[in-house]
């Protein structure tokens, strides 16, 4: 009797224990750790309530005493739900294992979904597998294997993951979701794709809110029009478009590169920064050009670059390339030029009697009015070109315009000025407002300059009002000068003159002499038109035309050379570049 009484009371213990565990409200004690997990505290907190359930048994397990449940399970612990098809609840480690259908409501901003779930309740930490999926309402992660904790809303898997929010995805071999921030950290074999392009990188932090993300690794971005970039650091707003590159970084396509220390890219208006040590290469070779500076902003809209701090342009050509400084550089295409301004061909264009088109004139031959680089051309060039049919323009042919203080150096040619401006279309450098020009021996100066090139080669220029040519003979301090109205002069192959033309109230001094070099005389002359033959750089022939007066004068006696110095005169060899490094001494 006593035997059976004792087993009465044991089931009944039992019993009462389980009717406890499935109650719903507070339980009225709570189940006391054994002494192998004294260390592990249940608190009302982390108590595991089963709310609902079909069904429910009593197991045995070692000398655990375990409660399984059947059918649309219901747990809770503070505002965390879960659901199951089944569970099992050992309440004294107070863990939870779930089968089927698993879903944890995380106080209604994390739900996760598996097949599986073994949920440790005094850490709060959950382990669940096979076909995992976690949603926070704005993104979803998927993967076979992931642990989170309740306390931090910490999600980590390690084996594969994927993140999809919106139209962009995210996949990695490792990943931390935070649930508070919206954040997640992808490591390993990042792959972010959407319709724009991909971002390849082995470290990367997304916010599933903002869509913003941050490298902290060597990047790789491409978009689907070819441009790449490769970055170390920096982030990338995909609702706004924009950038922040750090770090060196690099852009590139086809046609051109771009360097610099910082980057900013604001991809929806097509504008981009580049600050420190920025370097633009352009992959061109018919066009092809580099910009240094250290800050250079572009448009990609408008395909302009504007280049200040310093900045450097070289002009490639070939071995002899043009190099350029200024306090500010600009560069755009010709195309988008001609709907402003009117900018006139310099050079005569032959007629196209295939299709009968009338073509531009020469209007160098009547610009004789100083052009202004800001307001456009002269209004006697303008007036000049007769245009009934323009001809069509390479939407490809880029311009240049430098500002303030205007250095070029090329190994054939070195010249200063104010401002300057460079079409692609006709290859002809303008120079604006007392520009001077060293051709070998000769030192060219006007107010205005234009310098034509041929295969990227010297071919002529034409100097306008004030006109002055002046070379130092031998190392005398005697001086060849031509004046005039305006200047032509042409070049040969190795960029010397050999052959120059002052027109218009037209003076001369040239010093002649004879086969040893030896000074026979001085000759002074004035007429309206001079024609000098160069051999080597230096004057062989020289023809006056129309009303000459002067003549030779002694080199001895009453001949003042101090005083043999035409209107203007003004040797500036200490303004002229010798190299290209000096160009940049003084900007």
């Amino acid at each position: 009797m006593a035997a059976l009484l004792k087993r009465y009371f044991t089931i009944c213990f039992v019993l009462l224990a389980i009717i406890a565990h499935a109650q719903p409200g507070k339980p009225k004690e709570l189940i006391k750790p054994k002494d192998s997990i004294k260390s592990k505290v249940i608190t009302q907190e982390n108590f595991l309530y089963i709310l609902a359930a079909d069904k429910q048994y009593l197991q045995k397990s070692d000398s655990n005493q375990l409660v399984s449940y059947a059918g649309h399970v219901k747990v809770r612990q503070g505002k965390t739900l879960f659901y199951a098809d089944s569970a099992i609840i050992n309440p004294v480690l107070n863990t939870l294992e779930s089968f089927g259908n698993v879903h944890i409501n995380d106080a209604d901003s994390v739900h996760i979904y598996s097949q599986y779930l073994r949920y440790m309740g005094i850490e709060k930490k959950a382990l669940l597998t096979k076909k995992v999926r976690l949603t926070d309402k704005k993104s979803t992660l998927t993967t076979e294997n992931l642990t989170y904790d309740v306390n931090l809303k910490l999600g980590t898997y390690l084996y594969g993951g994927k993140v999809v929010n919106k139209k962009t995805t995210l996949t990695s071999t490792e990943g931390n979701y935070y649930g508070d921030t919206k954040d997640i950290y992808f490591y390993k074999n990042v792959l972010l794709v959407q319709p724009d392009g991909t971002i390849k990188t082995d470290s990367l932090q997304y916010n599933t809110t903002t869509e913003v993300s941050t490298f902290i690794s060597p990047t790789v971005i491409k978009d689907k029009k070819g441009l790449t970039i490769k970055t170390r650091e920096g982030f990338y707003d995909i609702k706004k478009k924009i950038a922040n590159l750090y770090k060196r970084s690099i852009i590139e396509d086809s046609t051109f590169s771009i360097t610099a220390d910082e980057i900013a890219i604001d991809s929806l208006n097509g504008l981009s920064e580049f600050r420190g040590n920025a370097v633009y290469r352009s992959k061109d070779k018919e066009q092809g050009f580099d910009m240094i500076a250290n800050n250079i902003k572009t448009n990609n809209k408008r395909s302009t670059i504007l280049a200040t701090q310093i900045p450097l342009l070289i002009i490639k050509q070939g071995i002899d390339s043009v190099f350029i400084t200024a306090d500010t550089l600009f560069s755009g295409r010709v195309i988008d030029l001609l709907k402003t301004k009117k900018v006139p061909n310099v050079r005569p264009v032959p007629v196209d009697t295939s299709n009968k088109k009338l073509v531009l004139k020469d209007t160098i031959k009547v610009a004789t009015a100083k052009p202004s680089l800001k307001k456009g051309v002269s209004k006697t060039a303008v007036d000049s070109v007769k245009i009934k049919l323009d001809p069509p323009v390479d939407s490809t042919l880029k311009y240049f315009e430098a500002y303030k203080n205007v250095k070029i150096f090329s190994d054939s040619l070195q010249a200063v000025g104010d401002s300057l401006f460079f079409s692609g279309q006709d290859s002809v450098f303008r120079l604006f407002d007392n520009p001077i020009l060293w051709a070998q021996e000769n030192q060219i100066s006007g107010d205005t300059i234009y310098l034509f090139l041929k295969n990227k080669k010297p071919e002529r220029l034409y100097v306008f009002e004030n006109a002055l040519s002046i070379s130092k003979v031998d190392s005398s301090n005697y001086f060849n000068q031509v004046r005039g109205n305006s200047i032509n002069a042409l070049f040969d192959s190795t960029g010397q003159v050999h052959f120059l033309t002052a027109k218009g109230s037209a003076e001369n001094i040239y010093y002649a002499q004879d086969e040893q070099n030896r000074f026979v005389g001085v000759n002074k002359n004035s007429c309206d038109l001079i024609e000098i033959n160069f051999t080597d750089g230096k004057p062989k022939r020289v023809k006056f035309i129309n009303n000459l007066e002067g003549g030779l004068l002694p080199m001895r006696g009453k001949t003042n050379h101090d005083e043999l110095k035409l209107k203007s005169f003004n040797w500036q060899d200490k303004l002229r570049p010798k190299s290209k490094f000096d160009i940049l001494i003084g900007n």
